[in-house]
């Protein structure tokens, strides 16, 4: 290999890195904060959460001023994780709702609208789905399993693959208690199976380097199917902790 090969394989190793900790950090952001119009987890679960529990038995208000989340029964949050997943897979079906998150998603690299716009649904939808479960999303540990869920992949299987045994059930506990060498691991896989989920690495390579793809990387469809897929992953990586 000349030293031109040489120099092109570690830009493109560079940036298909760079590429990695985008993908990790805009979970992160849409997760906490938002992005734009769309909300964060806790405030999109907890609107949602308002919502069924006034169809339940009316207007209900936290007397401590506290969210919602703590006064309601376990079969009211089942209810708006389902309906919260409902909603995300038909989002991520509507071409419309994608491309409009494009001009609002700053970005150092150019990704087409729709690969951002399932990236932002779903990241939202796991991260709601951890909030209605107890779950602290502001916790590195748990913002790894949050990642991983995004990409579609589930905790037990992962840890299994990186040689950690854990019990029949996976809790808050237990999320806290992962050695961050592991951890460190999950994110290293986790980078690239987001990148896997939403676009090739081909393309994902040729996005890094800021050169725009015509079209999206995915249809509809598929990114409605993906969702669907996130959404049982996040059902899986985050339990009621009982």
């Amino acid at each position: 290999m000349d030293t031109n090969e040489t120099d092109n394989a570690g830009n493109g190793e560079g940036a298909s890195h760079a590429l990695v900790r985008y993908f990790q950090n805009l979970v992160v952001k849409v997760t906490e904060d938002g992005v734009g119009p769309i909300t964060g987890s806790i405030a999109y679960a907890e609107a949602r959460l308002g919502r069924v529990a006034a169809d339940m038995r009316g207007p209900l208000a936290a007397a401590d001023g506290g969210p919602l989340r703590d006064h309601v029964s376990e079969a009211a949050i089942d209810q708006v994780i389902d309906r919260l997943i409902k909603e995300s897979v038909a989002a991520s079906s509507t071409n419309g709702f994608l491309t409009g998150l494009g001009g609002f998603v700053t970005m150092p690299v150019t990704l087409p609208a729709n690969v951002a716009g399932a990236l932002v649904i779903n990241a939202r939808l796991v991260g709601a789905i951890a909030y209605l479960r107890g779950y602290d999303i502001s916790d590195p540990h748990v913002q790894t399993v949050v990642t991983l869920a995004t990409a579609g992949g589930t905790l037990a299987s992962t840890l299994h693959s990186v040689g950690v045994k854990v019990g029949t059930k996976l809790t808050a506990q237990v999320i806290a208690a992962i050695p961050i060498a592991v951890i460190r691991k999950i994110n290293a896989r986790v980078g690239f199976m987001l990148i896997a989920k939403y676009g090739t690495q081909r393309s994902a390579l040729t996005l890094a380097k800021g050169i725009p793809i015509a079209g999206g990387l995915i249809g509809a469809g598929v990114d409605a199917t993906l969702t669907a897929l996130v959404g049982r992953a996040a059902k899986a990586n985050f339990p009621a902790d009982v």
